[in-house]
């Protein structure tokens, strides 16, 4: 009974140490899980991941498309020290590569927008040994013409207070030049008047000293 004490801590130290450091070999997906695109276009599939490893030669990655109708699900785009695109099917020249291994960027670009486009695209990267982990998604719906978000309204509404506020600034400095202007005019009339009245009476002064001397 004794005798298997040691054994039974040598397993036992085995499965701490399996559990400690397991969750450190996976390497850690990143997407933004859901994305819409307009009909036509093109979009950028981001992914971007985490690895306890160091990236290397063994780095790969696969890209997948699970059509949004259901159906077998799709080889997209293969990465292996080089990017190697599909030679057949639905995305045949229209995927190239627009990752970085170096900064931990797996991404993809799909070129002109179908409407069968929509569905769900996987991408898994395998840094050995960190070669588990949870596969990353993307939720691609395409669409004729993209929704407005809270961004968009927000952005939509601070630009409109901008345009307003520039408005009302140029109103009130014309509204001043304006004003200026006609201050100006009133001035240079009543310039005008008294100008004509001191004439008018020197004329008369002139008048009454002639009689004077006249006289």
């Amino acid at each position: 009974m004794y005798g298997k004490s040691p054994a039974r801590a040598a397993l036992f130290l085995l499965g701490v140490q399996l559990t400690v450091f397991w969750p450190l070999a996976a390497v850690e997906i990143y997407t933004p899980r859901v994305l819409e695109a307009v009909n036509g276009t093109d979009v950028r599939l981001k992914c971007t991941f985490s690895s306890f490893a160091p990236v290397g030669d063994a780095l790969t990655v696969t890209w997948n498309f699970r059509p949004q109708d259901g159906g077998p699900e799709q080889f997209v785009f293969y990465y292996h020290l080089d990017p190697f695109k599909p030679m057949s099917g639905r995305f045949k020249d229209r995927v190239v590569w627009d990752g970085n291994p170096e900064r931990y960027d797996a991404s993809i670009l799909l070129w002109k927008l179908q409407f069968d486009d929509n569905g769900t695209y996987t991408c898994q990267v395998k840094n050995p040994p960190d070669v588990d982990g949870l596969i990353g998604e993307i939720r691609l719906s395409v669409v004729h013409t993209v929704r407005f978000s809270e961004i968009h309204f927000l952005a939509l509404a601070i630009g409109s207070a901008c345009a307003l506020m520039v408005i009302i600034v140029i109103a009130v400095v014309l509204f001043q030049h304006f004003r200026k202007k006609k201050w100006a005019e009133r001035a240079h009339k009543v310039v005008e008047i008294k100008s004509k009245e001191e004439e008018s009476l020197n004329q008369e002064k002139k008048a009454s000293v002639y009689l004077e001397d006249t006289d």
